[in-house]
């Protein structure tokens, strides 16, 4: 009898714990505020730092190649949002997850993490398209060098052809080889920057409207509808 009543047991809580896990509602509470088994923004944010430190670095030493680079060459601004992204993402970890976003703070660095993160992802679009743009220009340049500067030109036939001058360089042919090799650089930092930006607003809007909200406002029904088949 005793060993009757221990299987009883073991089969009663053996029922018990697969109830608890095939109860959607629980998993849809446990999804709502982990991805990979981690709290969301954490992968996102680690990658934003990484590629937005490097994006960052790389813009400020091709600044030091040239003193008449032009902003929009060198792209350390589109570095410098995609850390913020990053930080906001640090702090979205930091606070403790409430159902419902029932709590100010948790709604507002929610909302501020995603239009910084749609921010961030229209700078590296640009930071891509000035890098693309400045790099095709330099494939057709034909460069002399020139006290203290290089002077390119893109048709050394016309003599009203736009004339580029790059200050501070003692030698024409390491001056462009090594400005290629930062705007690929950048074209590819940049590129991936801006596909996590994308992936972080899509996830946020799918964690926002597609598991939390329709888990809840849809789970009553169906408990309903499995009530009444039992009836």
């Amino acid at each position: 009898k005793s060993s009757d009543s221990s299987k009883t047991q073991d089969s009663a809580m053996k029922k018990k714990q697969k109830k608890t896990k095939g109860d959607p509602k629980t998993g849809q509470e446990e999804e709502s505020h982990t991805c990979c088994g981690c709290r969301f923004p954490l992968l996102f944010a680690l990658l934003q730092l990484a590629l937005g430190t490097s994006i960052t670095v790389l813009g400020f030493l091709m600044a030091g190649i040239s003193s008449s680079l032009l902003v929009r060459d060198t792209p350390y601004w589109a570095g410098i949002i995609v850390c913020v992204v990053s930080l906001v993402g640090f702090v979205m970890l930091c606070i403790s997850y409430q159902p419902d976003e029932k709590t100010c703070v948790q709604f507002t660095v929610k909302l501020m993490y995603f239009l910084l993160s749609a921010l961030g992802l229209v700078a590296c679009v640009l930071a891509v398209a000035f890098a693309a743009h400045h790099y095709l220009q330099m494939s057709k340049f034909t460069c002399d060098t020139i006290p203290d500067s290089c002077q390119c030109k893109l048709d050394t036939a016309d003599p009203l052809g736009r004339t580029f001058v790059y200050q501070d360089a003692a030698d024409c042919g390491s001056l462009t080889t090594m400005l290629n090799l930062y705007l690929l650089l950048q074209m590819g930092l940049n590129l991936i920057a801006a596909l996590v930006c994308l992936s972080a607003c899509f996830v946020m809007w799918k964690h926002r409207y597609q598991v939390f909200y329709v888990g809840v406002r849809f789970y009553p029904l169906t408990a309903t509808e499995g009530q009444r088949q039992k009836v």
